[in-house]
């Protein structure tokens, strides 16, 4: 059992850094690791997850919500920008786990980015579904409920799961299968893709701060906390904080910069760059989007798939013009989040399989596009069904625990290593340390702690699967314990 801890030596991560001829190829400039950063955050959480959870737990008070978990993620964000510049290859927290915490920790991350990165994509394809379907209808194609949502449903009071009589969620499957196609492509294919996506959203987002300002009516915020209902998380200082954990998946994303560490041209210098100045920005628009979009229309009516649409219709004939590029903007930022989740979960089994801890076949790369191609449809083949049979809700709070539980063992790892190995060249440090890596973690523990008690009996189901494959069949086959033996 003593094995379990073996970790994988730094110099052999080096070595894969600089293996040009079974690596992925290095296409990545400072700019892309940027936008793929925005691409990422930007998505389901500031044109889905906000009104829901202004209606349901906080109130105007979102905002504050935004900033808890703003604040999380940015203690977290200076970890992972330490480990990207270190350790720049694909892999993520997995890797980064592996070089300091020891094997079986490595394999429990990597087993939990999948609710990250794979249940991730299919959240946001259930939302990107939502914005279509009202898209079509304003231009006069009505796509039928069957065609386009869950057929099993989840009521959370009860803990049962219901049939809706739908059949499949057709557009989420479909927007899953066409940029799955597009990642099998090519890396530089998909960021340029992501490019234009990311100035088209941020276009969308900046005309709904500015035009919107005009149409706020501060007894919208009034009172800005709603007083607590006697329900923990039900508006009042629990509910900031049980939202924090909802609104926590519009941050995920700048860690997924970090899967790409392999792909970029300078990663030392520019992964930093990517996973923060990213952050910094998205915490910007998120707080200014909460606060028109709770100023606009009372937060009692946000609890719609399509809040920005709701603010907009609310503000009447003044702001009409702007439904359609809302929802162009929505539909174009929810594609680049689903992109770039769909990006990172094949660069995590890609390194896993490297390992020894998933079979060979993981780990292939195309011999022509130069991507770990075979990961790459299994996850868009894993997320498509998913996609097509869960609904959004019960999935986003899976994907934020699975998010959280990552952040704080990146922090953990950054703690480690710095006490364990102080002499290594880092590109970039963690500054206040060692208080900042401490603060990722507790933030990031108290946000899970505000999660439902079912989302953590399924992150515990969950993660007791991932050992008992762990214990037997990755365990078996880690190519580090051969090569220490």
């Amino acid at each position: 059992m003593a094995n379990i801890w073996i970790k994988k030596p730094l110099n052999i991560l080096m070595n894969e850094v600089t293996d040009e001829e079974h690596g992925l190829k290095r296409t990545l400039t400072r700019l892309n690791l940027i936008t793929l950063g925005i691409g990422a955050i930007i998505g389901a959480g500031i044109f889905v997850l906000t009104g829901q959870a202004a209606a349901a737990y906080a109130g105007p008070a979102v905002v504050l919500s935004f900033v808890v978990a703003g604040i999380a993620c940015a203690f977290a964000g200076s970890c992972y920008a330490e480990f990207a510049s270190l350790i720049p290859i694909a892999g993520s927290a997995y890797t980064y786990a592996y070089a300091t915490l020891g094997e079986f920790i490595a394999w429990i991350i990597g087993w939990d980015l999948i609710l990250e990165y794979l249940f991730g994509a299919a959240t946001v394809a259930v939302g990107w579904s939502g914005y279509i379907v009202s898209f079509f209808k304003d231009i006069g194609i009505v796509i039928p409920a069957s065609m386009a949502s869950a057929p099993l449903a989840f009521d959370a009071a009860t803990g049962s799961w219901t049939t809706t009589g739908a059949i499949i969620n057709f557009p989420a499957v479909f927007i899953i299968a066409v940029l799955t196609t597009l990642l099998v492509i090519g890396i530089k294919e998909s960021a340029n893709f992501n490019n234009i996506i990311v100035i088209i959203k941020v276009t969308v987002i900046l005309l709904f701060i500015g035009f919107g300002l005009f149409y706020v009516s501060t007894a919208n915020w009034v009172p800005f906390i709603p007083e607590n209902t006697g329900e923990y998380g039900h508006y009042g200082i629990s509910g900031i904080l049980r939202a924090a954990g909802v609104v926590f998946f519009a941050y995920i994303g700048f860690d997924a910069v970090s899967t790409a560490a392999q792909e970029a041209k300078n990663p030392q210098k520019d992964m930093p760059y990517g996973i923060l100045v990213s952050l910094i920005i998205c915490t910007i628009l998120y707080i200014l989007v909460g606060l028109v979009m709770t100023g606009i229309v009372h937060f009692t009516k946000l609890n719609d798939p399509a809040p920005v649409a709701v603010a907009v219709n609310e503000a009447g004939s003044g702001l009409i013009w702007l439904r359609f590029p809302v929802k162009i903007g929505a539909i174009a930022g929810l594609s680049s989040v689903v992109l770039v989740m769909l990006m990172g979960q094949p660069r995590v089994f890609f390194s896993m399989a490297r390992d020894g801890l998933l079979p060979a076949a993981f780990g292939k790369v195309h011999p022509k596009f130069k991507t770990p191609y075979v990961t790459t449809i299994l996850t868009g083949t894993v997320a498509a069904i998913v996609s097509g049979l869960f609904p959004i809700g019960l999935l986003g709070e899976l994907v934020s625990i699975g998010t959280l539980l990552a952040f704080t063992i990146v922090c953990g790892g950054v703690l480690v290593l710095r006490y364990r190995e102080p002499d290594l060249k880092r590109p970039f440090k963690t500054p206040f340390f060692p208080y900042v890596p401490i603060l990722g973690m507790l933030t990031s523990l108290l946000v899970m702690a505000s999660l439902p008690r079912d989302t953590w009996i399924r992150l515990i189901g969950w993660m007791v699967l991932g050992i008992i494959i762990y214990f037997t069949y990755g365990r078996k086959r880690s190519k580090i314990r051969k090569f220490n033996s």
